[in-house]
C-alpha cells in the first residue's frame, strides 16, 4: 500500500561551528583564497558550498563516494549519449583522488526510503519524495542557506526547510506530454490540443487513422503513474500558490470545477481515455523499457511524462526527430499554463565523513554547474539564465508556473494531509492505478473515485487540525 514518510524521533543535531584556517579539511588540504571566503554558517563541514571553486579548491582531496540514483538508464556506458561514467571521468580530471561509484534503483522512493533508516547507505542520493521537509535534517547534510543560492539556482524550495538548503535539484521538469509528432501529423492533426475535449478527440483520430496506441499508460511500471499528479497544480489552476498554500486547506479539491480546471480534469482525461479504448489493450502488459523504442518508431503516439523523458525516447531508436513535447491540454480562462518544478534533489548523507561531505559538495557543484546534465536530459537548467533545450520550444510564450513555497509554519501541511489521507500524491502510484483499473473494468465510476478522494482529504485535514477553506 502507501509508503508514508518515516516519523522522525531524533532532535536536530547541533551543527559544529568551524573556524577557518589555511588547512580547512581533515585531510589538511590547502584551499585557494577564494575558497576561504565566507565560511558557511550553514554547512556542518569546514567548506562553504557557495565559495567552492571547482578545479582550484581541495584538488588533492581523497575520498570514496557512493551515489544512489533513480536514473538506471544512465548506469551503462552509452557511446551515443552522456552517462554517469562520462561525468566521473570529467570530474576526475580535476579531482583524481575522489573515487565515485553509482548504484541505480528502479523502485526508487520505496527502496530509498527504507535505506535511509541506515546511516551507511552511501554519500549522495536523490532525496525520495517520502521525506517531509521537517525531516530533512535527520538524514541530510545542510548545504547552504536559501539566501546564499537563491540568486543563482532554480527550484531551491523543493528540499529546503527553515531557510536551509538540504538538496540541490538534479534538473527542472516542465510538465507536458511526450509524443510522436509524425503519428499526429499522419492522423491529420495540425494544431496541438488546449482542452481535455480536444485531446480526447485527437486520440480518437489517432486510433482511427494510424496503427499507434493513442495514449500509453505505463501501468505495469507503477512509478510512472505518479507523473499524473504533477499536473494538478499550476498546470491545471494557473496558480503558483496552489500546491503548498491552497491544496492543504482546500475543500474537496478533487471535485469538478465549473470552469473545467483543476485536479478533476487532469485525472478524468486518463479515465476517459482508458474507458473509450484509447490506450493499450491490456494495461498489465505495458513495459517501461520497450515503450521508449515503441514511441520512437511510431507504435505509441503519446505518454504523460515529465520533460526528463524526452531524451530517453529520442535515444531509443532511429527517429529522434519525431519525438516532441506538448503542454498539458488544460486551459484556465482561455490560457494554457505549464508547471515547472525541480526533479529529484541531490542530498548528502549527514553521517558521511568530513572528507566525503566536501567531496560530495564538489561533485554536486560539478553536476549542477559544469556537467550540462539538466540540458542533456531535456530539462530546465538549475543555474538561472542558462539555455533551455530545443525540445521545450512548444512552451515558448506560455506562462511557466513554479510552485510557491508554503507559508511560514505550514511547511509540512501538504505532506501531512497527503500522507494521512493515504493518497500519497507524487509518491505512490496506487491511486492513479485505481483510475485505470476502474475505467478498464467499469468497477467504479470516476465520480465515485473523486468523492472518495475528497472524503479522505477532508478527514486528514480534520484529524490534523488543518483549517479547511472554501
Amino acid at each position: 500500500m502507501n509508503k508514508k514518510s518515516r516519523g522522525i524521533l531524533a532532535m536536530l543535531a547541533l551543527l559544529s561551528m568551524f573556524s577557518m584556517t589555511a588547512c580547512g579539511t581533515s585531510s589538511s588540504q590547502t584551499v585557494s583564497g577564494a575558497g576561504m571566503k565566507g565560511i558557511s554558517e550553514i554547512s556542518g563541514t569546514s567548506a562553504s558550498y557557495t565559495a567552492l571553486q571547482l578545479g582550484k579548491d581541495y584538488t588533492e582531496l581523497s575520498a570514496d563516494l557512493k551515489i544512489i540514483t533513480n536514473r538506471t538508464d544512465l548506469m551503462e556506458a552509452n557511446p551515443d549519449a552522456r552517462d554517469f561514467q562520462d561525468f566521473i571521468q570529467e570530474f576526475n580530471v580535476m579531482y583524481p583522488n575522489i573515487s565515485i561509484s553509482y548504484e541505480g534503483i528502479t523502485s526508487y522512493d520505496d527502496d530509498m526510503t527504507t535505506r535511509l533508516t541506515s546511516a551507511d547507505w552511501g554519500d549522495i542520493c536523490c532525496i525520495p519524495a517520502t521525506v517531509a521537509k521537517s525531516e530533512l535534517s535527520t538524514y541530510f547534510e545542510p548545504i547552504a542557506g536559501v539566501d546564499d543560492l537563491d540568486g543563482k539556482y532554480e527550484f531551491l524550495d523543493k528540499n529546503s526547510y527553515s531557510g536551509t538548503v538540504y538538496g540541490i535539484p538534479t534538473t527542472g521538469n516542465v510538465q507536458g506530454i511526450v509524443y510522436n509528432k509524425k503519428i499526429w501529423f499522419d492522423a491529420g492533426i495540425t494544431e496541438l490540443p488546449v482542452t481535455p475535449e480536444e485531446f480526447i478527440k485527437d486520440l480518437t483520430l489517432i486510433k482511427e487513422k494510424t496503427n499507434a496506441v493513442p495514449l500509453y499508460t505505463n501501468y505495469a511500471a507503477g512509478w510512472t503513474l505518479t507523473a499524473w499528479d504533477a499536473y494538478i497544480n499550476g498546470c491545471a489552476t494557473g496558480k503558483a500558490e496552489f500546491k503548498n498554500q491552497i491544496l492543504p486547506h482546500a475543500s474537496n479539491p478533487f471535485a469538478e470545477q465549473a470552469n473545467h480546471t483543476g485536479a478533476y480534469e487532469v485525472y478524468h482525461i486518463l479515465y476517459q481515455a482508458v474507458s473509450e479504448g484509447l490506450t493499450e489493450d491490456d494495461p498489465t502488459t505495458t513495459d517501461w523499457e520497450s515503450c521508449k523504442s515503441k514511441i520512437n518508431n511510431g507504435e505509441i503516439s503519446a505518454m504523460v511524462l515529465g520533460s526528463w523523458a524526452i531524451p530517453q525516447m529520442q535515444n531509443a531508436g532511429a527517429h529522434a526527430e519525431d519525438i516532441a513535447y506538448m503542454p498539458f491540454p488544460i486551459s484556465v480562462d482561455g490560457k494554457v499554463y505549464a508547471s515547472a518544478s525541480g526533479d529529484y534533489c541531490y542530498g548528502i548523507n549527514k553521517n558521511s565523513s568530513e572528507d566525503e561531505k566536501i567531496a560530495s559538495m564538489l561533485y554536486l557543484k560539478y553536476l549542477t554547474e559544469q556537467s550540462n546534465y539538466a540540458y542533456d536530459q531535456g530539462g530546465i537548467p538549475i543555474v538561472k539564465g542558462e539555455k533551455y533545450p530545443a525540445t521545450l520550444s512548444a512552451f515558448e510564450g506560455l506562462s511557466m508556473i513554479v510552485d510557491a513555497p508554503a507559508l511560514e509554519g505550514e511547511e509540512d501541511f501538504y505532506n501531512i494531509v497527503n500522507n494521512d489521507s493515504e493518497l500519497s500524491l507524487d509518491a505512490d502510484a496506487v491511486h492513479v492505478a485505481r483510475i485505470i483499473e476502474a475505467a478498464e473494468t467499469k468497477s467504479e465510476t470516476f465520480e465515485d473515485i473523486m468523492n472518495d478522494w475528497n472524503a479522505r482529504w477532508t478527514a486528514a485535514q480534520k484529524r490534523n487540525g488543518i483549517e479547511i477553506k472554501k
